[in-house]
């Protein structure tokens, strides 16, 4: 069963609530599907060319089938792989901690109760700036800064962070 914004119940205690669910930013996606877009463009390019040569009969097929492979295999790796790489990285920020879980097959994942976060920074340049992403730095009770890169709206995920800390705050088992 998925929670609000698509975060799988299961991984919650009872009682605890979503307040926000981001995957990486979409410009993650740029690169790979650029380079997906140039080899479909060259695997076209390709079977034009062997469509249009003198090959004939069996050479014909398997020149196809070659260029056909090299297509299927630039699919997985420079379209499907980055996007499920995306879909199956999550920040999660609930009304207890903040969850970074990442991985197709091999799964990783942080968990950080918002009672030990210290501080909460953000980071970013120019173009992160124009396409509203950015690093999200936490430091906790734990030696090292943790930094979660391409945040998307990084600057509201951290007015909301520092909001649901100050909240964790106040709740009644620390007064």
């Amino acid at each position: 069963m998925l929670v609000g914004m698509g975060y799988p119940a299961h991984n919650l205690a009872p009682g605890e609530t979503v307040v926000l669910h981001r995957h990486p930013h979409w410009k993650l996606l740029i690169p790979p599907f650029l380079v997906f877009a140039i080899v479909s463009m060259l695997t076209g390019l390709l079977v034009g060319i062997i469509s249009g040569s003198t090959l004939a009969g069996t050479n014909r097929t398997v020149a196809l089938i070659a260029v056909g492979v090299f297509w299927g295999i630039a699919l997985i790796w420079y379209f499907l792989r980055p996007l499920i790489t995306w879909a199956t990285t999550h920040f999660v920020i609930t009304d207890r901690r903040i969850i970074y879980r990442n991985g197709i097959v091999a799964r990783s994942g942080i968990d950080i109760p918002l009672s030990r976060i210290n501080t909460v920074e953000f980071r970013h340049g120019l173009v992160d700036r124009l396409l509203r992403t950015g690093t999200l730095v936490i430091e906790s009770a734990s030696d090292e800064p943790l930094t979660f890169h391409n945040i998307p709206d990084v600057e509201r995920v951290h007015a909301l962070l520092y909001e649901e800390v100050l909240d964790d705050l106040d709740a009644p088992e620390f007064r």
